[in-house]
């Protein structure tokens, strides 16, 4: 979806050619198509019976003398066996469409989990989870509803034709000659209900999209008294979503009146010539009366196809949608052949050689503008500099969650992309500044540093990042869950949990992007002792701002406007006077 070409193409692809990715998951499962097939041919034969059914009553059994009981058996046979083969009908495409929902999800939430942080920049995450929903929502109704439905009106109108035919030919030619006509404003208008189906699935996205914005950050809302202008905002959202919807509800309604009034029109003009035949003796009574009856049903089969092509729109553009996410290229992929990442005694060397990188939502802005750096085995960098200055780039590139336009970043000498991404990771341990706590349990948190710790494990890891006394506080320990990004916790709480989390993951290097910024001066002392302890043996990189922090580091490195201004340790950087002297002054307690 980077592509803007290519995003116009796949939004040009043929109306129904989009769900042709719907059939693909639905083909895995033939036997329940198959059934469906079965059930659906019966139920249209059934329904196509009735009429014959009812000839026979009149003419056999009301005009023939005939015993007329036989006849309506027969006919309440046919209802049965209409009844049964709808059942069937129903639970097969309906376990259809809920399968193929959740098969579609899967397959989509897996490729998104596959895609660099750059896609998620130029793709909202809160409309991406609209898409997750409304849309599959939307390929349920069609999987397990409309394609039914349609498929059982083009055999009952198709069967239908052929059966009028039988009955009297010059009628039926006479009931055909209409059939264009429906299919000019079915073809006319299907069009202009695509675009608008499209166009409201995007409205519902973007309402999807802000009530999940405005709810996450209420506290915000609140504290700032901002809830009448985010109502208001919402509103004009959701009409704005409502005026897409009318004109699209607008447009299919003219479309079924036309449709209705074509079909039903044409279906009294045979029906009088019909009448004049039954009146000069060349058609019977029961045969008239079954003609009336399936041309009913021919009429209102197609005329339902009308309904049914909207609701099949609806769901070729929900398709579309969701091709664009399942079928996303990740920005960073393994290389065919991954090189293997030595493994040093203690730690690992990292270093960036004439790094140059830009964010693309601030392509006019250098991230970092030519940085050399040779971070040692086992040795501690502080990073430091103003707001802006490159210094958490440095990590996201370091986790190749982006690559440098410029320049190269070695791992125990192994260029980033010459090595598997999962592997590079793997060797890493992080803590954000902001901590990010799953809606989950204590224990699933932890264990998202190595999911395979017992629970000694994780107890230790919680007891040196000092987390251990307000878990085993919870009502049920590990097992409580911690809710919506971890709301039962405090700011402190959870960042000391994300902390314990990266001390369990045990990896050669250690990345710390102001991870005590949350804590309090004794939570602060109590988790430096362990992070001390941690940054044994390790390589670590440490963005902070924090005085304690930055002198226990082996080097500091200061960072202005994406180029290394200076580096050295505490002592001798305050000597110098320069960047960092500055900062010190304004930002640590001490700066002797």
């Amino acid at each position: 979806m980077r592509d803007s070409d290519q995003s116009t193409a796949r939004r040009e692809r043929p109306p129904i050619g989009s769900l042709g990715m719907v059939w693909a998951f639905a083909r895995r499962y033939p036997g329940r198509i198959a059934g469906a097939a079965v059930a659906l041919l019966v139920s249209s034969a059934a329904t196509l019976a009735i009429p014959s059914g009812f000839r026979l009553v009149i003419d056999r059994g009301f005009m023939g003398g005939g015993d007329i009981g036989r006849w309506f058996q027969y006919l309440f046979f046919i209802v049965v066996v209409l009844a049964i083969a709808t059942a069937f009908r129903f639970y097969f495409v309906s376990w259809l469409g809920e399968r193929v929902v959740a098969d579609i999800r899967s397959a989509t939430q897996a490729n998104l989990l596959r895609q660099a942080p750059r896609f998620f920049e130029e793709n909202r995450p809160s409309e991406i989870a609209s898409r997750m929903t409304a849309d599959t929502a939307i390929i349920d109704q069609v999987v397990g509803s409309t394609v039914s439905v349609a498929l059982r009106n083009v055999v009952t109108g198709v069967g239908g034709l052929i059966y009028l035919f039988a009955l009297a030919p010059k009628l039926a030619a006479l009931l055909l000659l209409g059939i264009p006509l429906v299919v000019l404003a079915v073809v006319g208008l299907a069009r202009r209900v695509r675009k608008l189906s499209r166009a409201s699935q995007d409205r519902l996205a973007e309402v999807g999209s802000m009530a999940s914005e405005v709810l996450g950050a209420m506290r915000i809302v609140q504290a700032f008294g901002q809830e009448a202008r985010e109502a208001a905002r919402f509103d004009a959202t959701v009409e704005s979503g409502f005026a897409t919807a009318r004109q699209r509800i607008r447009l299919r309604a003219a479309m079924t009146a036309i449709v209705i009034a074509l079909v039903f029109g044409a279906i009294t003009a045979v029906m009088w010539q019909g009448a004049l035949d039954v009146a000069a003796g060349r058609l019977s009574g029961g045969s008239i009366a079954a003609f009336v009856l399936t041309g009913g049903l021919v009429a209102g089969a197609f005329g339902a196809l009308s309904e049914t092509w909207g609701d099949l729109l609806r769901g070729a553009g929900a398709a579309s949608r969701l091709h664009e996410l399942m079928t996303a290229e990740p920005e960073i992929t393994p290389p065919p052949v991954p090189v293997p990442v030595p493994q040093e005694m203690r730690g690992a060397r990292l270093q960036f050689e004439d790094v140059h990188f830009h964010y693309p939502t601030r392509p006019d802005q250098a991230a970092l503008n030519g940085i050399d750096l040779d971070i040692r085995p086992g040795e501690t960098v502080a990073v430091v500099g103003p707001s802006g200055a490159g210094k958490s780039t440095l990590i996201q590139l370091a986790l190749r969650f982006y690559d440098p336009e410029r320049g190269t970043i070695r791992l125990n000498g192994v260029p980033l992309p010459q090595a598997d991404p999962g592997v590079l990771r793997a060797m890493m341990a992080m803590v954000p500044q902001d901590s990010v706590i799953f809606a989950a349990s204590a224990r699933d948190n932890l264990r998202y540093g190595r999911w395979d710790a017992s629970d000694e494990a994780l107890w230790a890891a919680a007891r040196a990042a000092n987390a251990e006394d307000f878990l085993r506080a919870l009502p049920q320990g590990l097992d409580s869950q911690l809710g919506e990004g971890g709301a039962r916790l405090s700011g402190g709480q959870r960042q000391r949990l994300s902390i314990a989390r990266a001390l369990l993951r045990d990896a050669p290097i250690l990345l710390l992007d102001e991870a005590t910024s949350a804590l309090d001066a004794e939570s602060e002392r109590l988790v430096q002792d362990a992070l001390g302890r941690l940054m044994q043996g390790r390589t670590t990189i440490v963005i902070a701002h924090r005085l304690a922090t930055v002198r226990a580091a082996d080097r500091i490195v200061v960072l202005d406007q994406g180029r290394i201004v200076e580096q050295g340790n505490h002592a001798a950087l305050v000597a110098r006077g320069g960047l960092y002297a500055r900062l010190a002054s304004l930002q640590f307690e001490d700066v002797g």
